[in-house]
């Protein structure tokens, strides 16, 4: 797909790192796959991807974190 962004290039596989935050609540995860575009560096995380992310802040909200930094792994 073309960077909504630049509009200048495809995306390719790559790696994010995704911050959550909300109410207090820092969550940050390291190595979340994702579409990257090499041009402006837009990152682009699937639906599935996405819906995994918010339920493991829900999780930690829900543990009483108020910052966490995890690596992602694969399910």
């Amino acid at each position: 797909m073309k960077s909504v962004i630049c509009r200048q290039a495809e995306t390719v596989p790559g790696k994010a790192t995704v911050t959550l935050e909300r109410d207090g609540i820092t969550l940050v995860v390291k190595g979340v796959p994702a579409m990257v575009c090499p041009n402006c560096g837009e990152e682009y995380l699937d639906e599935e991807t996405t819906a995994r992310l918010l339920r493991e802040a829900e999780e930690a909200a829900r543990a009483g974190v108020q910052v966490d930094i995890r690596e992602y792994v694969a399910a």
